[in-house]
This record gives C-alpha cells, structure tokens and sequence, in this order.
C-alpha cells in the first residue's frame, strides 16, 4: 500500500512558492492578471509544495539563492510551472 505524505502547513508553502517564485524571478501575481495562472494552478502549486518531500531543505536552498536563479532546483515539484511562467513573463516583456 502506497503511503501518503501528510501535507504541510498551507501558509508556510504559500510562503515557499512566493519565495521560490521572486527567486526565479516568475512574477506570479502578474501570471495571475494576465490569465497565465489561474486560482486553480495557483492552488495546485500550493499543494505540490505542501506534499514535497524536499521542502524542509526549501527553505535553505532560498536563503542561500536569495540573489536569484534562472530556474527552481531540480528537487522543487513546481520546477515546470515557474519555467513556463517565466518563459510567458519573458515572451510578453519582449511584445511590449
């Protein structure tokens, strides 16, 4: 029988996908007002970050990336999201 992760504390993985997302440099409230990220993906990151196995390191790998990086960590559940958000981000800064 496959065991389920219990899930972490909604507002620190709330807090961890906003972190991750300024890392990254994905303006994820921009996604939102564009229509890029609906309130459903929005929630599903969420949700991925609260049943990752790594998001204890999560919050160390920030610290030490507070500067920024070109993408997530291989070990972040959401990696894929904020790369096409980003490349989104960056397609509609190069039209303006």
């Amino acid at each position: 029988m496959k065991r389920v992760r219990p899930m972490g504390d909604l507002m620190r993985h709330v807090r961890l996908v906003l972190r991750m997302g300024k890392a990254t440099d994905t303006d994820l409230a921009g996604a939102v007002e564009r229509g890029d990220l609906s309130q459903a993906q929005w929630a599903g990151m969420v949700q991925r970050c609260r049943r990752c196995d790594w998001a204890e390191s999560c919050e160390d790998w920030l610290e030490a990336h507070a500067d920024g990086v070109d993408c997530a960590p291989g070990t972040c559940r959401n990696r894929a999201r904020f790369a096409a958000l980003r490349a989104l981000q960056e397609a509609g800064e190069e039209r303006d």
